[in-house]
């Protein structure tokens, strides 16, 4: 443990200095020392988030709930959610002799790792937030990944489940210890469900068909199956008022809170966040006092100018049509007059694909809105875009310009609100792009 303990914080330090990920000192130390992590001494609270979306967002809230009511919090804030990041973070947190120093450990796990990294320890609570279709080459379909994901589960974690979506409520059968968050039907809820393909509209365990009381978005929502009795679980927590015009929303009936950003997939996550802060011990009113207006820092909103003209970057998610579809339903509902780039040029950070089949299932038809001026389709891919949004029936709208630093020029001159939408492999680029524009580091 000495050893493992020292290599790690002196591979980390040296890793930082040479502007290196947080993954590899993980990885070298579990070559080196390979039951290393169950060897360790955790804190009596370990939280674990996984799920198709809102992992990191709903991880960040957590922390700043936690670290606002005076917990010291281990988490792994890098994003690195793979077995090896959490072993960097808990290495490089850990005393020679391998306490973990902190009050709570609490760790984003990717969904298909938490396996391999929960067979060295148990959470003692385990949030799932939701399983969409997401990153297609790599993740097949989302009903594989509940099977990958069901290995993670242990007897030993309180299970904290979003009620709304299917199939994360499979999770709850043979499990006693389950706490479910849900959100009441609201002003934005519809009774069936919309967009282009409809996962939720069958069972996940019998495939009949699927009855909704309600739809918040996507497939969650208050459902129930005839056949064979799967349905939303009972809430512990709930969102009970949503008022996205004023930014503000309700949890339990009795603690409000206000909306930094404007979404229904961010009141999700931030009940996700809510529900687990109370279980691991904060009084509901300070947990939602703590949320009002938290600002998160992992970048995937960002407010800024360009040429003097108010512009918000939206990244969302490569391979996941709801990520994008959430985007652009913040752009639809703004109701301000607007112009919208679109950027795709690397579909994804790690793994090399020309697949574009995803970009049909996101709802671009939505752009054909009042308040959407001009579409600017640019990157090495915007041939594939071009072809979809002519399909969308939007060609009276969209522009192409392949060059992304052409594409911003261009796109700047409109004199209306600009709205950037790109995913994380293309920030960078993107980022590069405004500079060349702006000749600041908007990004």
């Amino acid at each position: 443990m000495f050893f493992a303990v020292i290599l790690c914080k002196l591979i980390r330090a040296v890793g930082r200095l040479l502007g290196r990920g947080s993954s590899l000192p993980g990885q070298i130390v579990l070559k080196l020392f390979p039951g290393v992590l169950a060897k360790l001494r955790l804190p009596d609270t370990v939280i674990a988030v996984s799920g198709s979306n809102g992992k990191t967002s709903t991880v960040e809230m957590i922390a700043h709930i936690l670290t606002e009511n005076g917990k010291t919090v281990i988490w792994n804030r890098e994003g690195s959610n793979q077995t090896e990041g959490v072993a960097t973070t808990l290495l490089c947190s850990s005393t020679l002799s391998g306490r973990v120093k902190g009050d709570v450990v609490l760790l984003e796990s990717d969904e298909r790792y938490a396996r391999l990294t929960f067979r060295h320890f148990t959470p003692t609570h385990f949030v799932i937030t939701n399983l969409y279709r997401d990153q297609m080459t790599r993740n097949g379909h989302n009903e594989w990944i509940y099977d990958i994901l069901a290995d993670a589960v242990k007897d030993g974690s309180c299970l904290i489940l979003n009620a709304d979506d299917p199939l994360v409520a499979g999770f709850a059968r043979g499990h006693d210890n389950t706490v479910w968050y849900a959100m009441d039907r609201t002003p934005y809820s519809t009774d069936t469900l919309q967009g282009r393909y409809h996962d939720g509209a069958f069972c996940p365990v019998c495939k009949h068909p699927l009855t909704y009381d309600y739809v918040n978005y996507a497939s969650a929502g208050r459902f129930h199956c005839d056949h064979c009795g799967h349905a939303s679980g009972e809430p512990r927590f709930r969102v009970t008022e949503v008022d996205l015009e004023h930014d503000r929303i309700v949890f339990d009936g009795s603690w409000p809170a206000a909306l930094s950003f404007n979404g229904l997939y961010n009141v999700y996550n931030m009940l996700a966040a809510y529900s687990a802060a109370c279980l691991a011990g904060i009084e509901p009113s300070r947990a939602a006092d703590a949320l009002s207006g938290f600002v998160m820092k992992n970048g995937r909103v960002n407010s800024f100018t360009v040429n003097g003209l108010p512009a918000m970057l939206l990244i969302s998610k490569h391979e996941n049509s709801v990520s994008y579809n959430s985007s652009i339903d913040y752009i639809v509902r703004s109701g301000e007059p607007c112009d919208v780039l679109v950027m795709v040029n690397a579909i994804s950070r790690k793994y090399y694909t020309g697949e574009t089949s995803w970009l049909y299932d996101i709802d671009f038809e939505r752009l054909a809105a009042p308040n959407v001026g001009r579409v600017v389709l640019c990157g090495k891919y915007c041939r594939d875009l071009e072809l979809r949004f002519l399909l969308a029936g939007l060609q009276e709208k969209i522009s192409v310009i392949e060059d992304p630093d052409a594409a911003v020029a261009a796109f700047s001159k409109g004199g209306r609100r600009l709205f950037f939408v790109t995913c994380f492999a293309d920030k960078a680029r993107l980022g590069q792009a405004i500079r060349s524009v702006t000749g600041e580091d908007k990004i």
